[in-house]
């Protein structure tokens, strides 16, 4: 009789592997759950003295994701796109058509590799045909042998090398920054610190300062994005002005990089909630603000929907 398989401790680390795969959380957790659901249908076809409980799941999930992504257009961010706006008024169309990257939670599973999950390494990701970004995360990021690798993808050792040398090229050459400050960096923790109370205070110039000269701000599902601080101030201006001062943040953290999420104030004088705000910190400033406002990513993160100043700061 077969021993009991249990599969559950790897269901964290398949999830930041799928997800870095298909670049949506929800569509990451569903990959998984039709992973485990076929390997416990499979476990007593499942061979020990061939690979690993581990090893065999990811071949699993790989497949899985494969299928998945057949025909399927990569999910980007709005720089990915095209040209920066020049143009801080731009009405703020959103395109819904669009399959936007979204960001991981990381508090909803303890994952080893978060610095592989943030933004701009897994939008550079889905610029890869899928199994060169197979390649890619199970070798650099997992660490499985060239051996195993081709075990799980059904090729040759040499196919799997030539794969990851296209996959490096393409990542460096789409520009991901290699160094980049995760949220348990103090320096990084200070950098959105201020920037949180700089936000709060609606004090834009404290916020220009805090940025580097090219800082990036972008704003799925509205396509327009901006570079360098005159842009990124002017159209901070206009949040203000469009809704008002006194807002709230709550600090958190998305793949592997700082977060904030905020809350505009309201009529009734509650605060509700209008984006999550996902940092790149490099060199002591933010590089990169990229500004989530779809109603799935508060649901993958379990914000609550609004908060009076009162609740806020009891939970703060």
């Amino acid at each position: 009789m077969m021993a009991p398989m249990d599969l559950e401790p790897y269901r964290g680390e398949l999830v930041a592997y799928c997800y870095r795969m298909v670049g949506s959380f929800h569509e990451a957790e569903d990959l998984v759950q039709e992973t485990m659901l076929r390997a416990w249908k499979a476990r007593e076809r499942y061979d020990a003295s061939r690979a690993s409980v581990r090893t065999w799941l990811y071949r699993i999930a790989t497949n899985v994701c494969l299928t998945a992504l057949e025909g399927r257009a990569r999910r980007p961010l709005p720089s990915g796109l095209g040209a920066p706006s020049e143009d801080p008024g731009a009405p703020l169309t959103p395109a819904f058509d669009i399959p936007w990257l979204q960001p991981f939670p990381d508090a909803r599973y303890d994952v080893e590799t978060r610095a592989a999950l943030r933004l701009a390494l897994v939008a550079a990701m889905q610029l890869l045909p899928a199994r060169q970004r197979a390649v890619l995360v199970l070798r650099e990021v997992l660490e499985f042998s060239a051996a195993e690798v081709a075990e799980q993808l059904g090729t040759t050792v040499a196919a799997v090398n030539s794969s990851l040398q296209r996959a490096r090229a393409a990542v460096a050459e789409a520009g991901d920054p290699g160094e980049v400050q995760e949220p348990d960096d103090a320096e990084a923790r200070k950098v959105v610190q201020r920037y949180a109370r700089a936000f709060e205070a609606a004090d834009v110039p404290a916020l220009v300062r805090l940025l580097t000269d090219a800082a990036v701000l972008e704003m799925p599902p509205v396509p327009l994005w901006y570079r360098g601080r005159r842009d990124y101030g002017l159209f901070m201006e206009r949040v203000f002005e469009m809704r008002g001062t006194g807002w709230l943040t709550r600090q958190l953290s998305a793949g592997g990089q700082p977060a904030l999420a905020a809350y505009a104030p309201a009529e009734d004088g509650r605060h509700r909630l209008h984006t999550l705000q996902v940092f790149t910190v490099a060199g002591g400033r933010v590089a990169r603000n990229v500004v989530f406002a779809d109603p799935r990513v508060f649901e993958a993160f379990d914000l609550p929907g609004e908060i009076s100043r009162d609740d806020f700061g009891r939970g703060r």
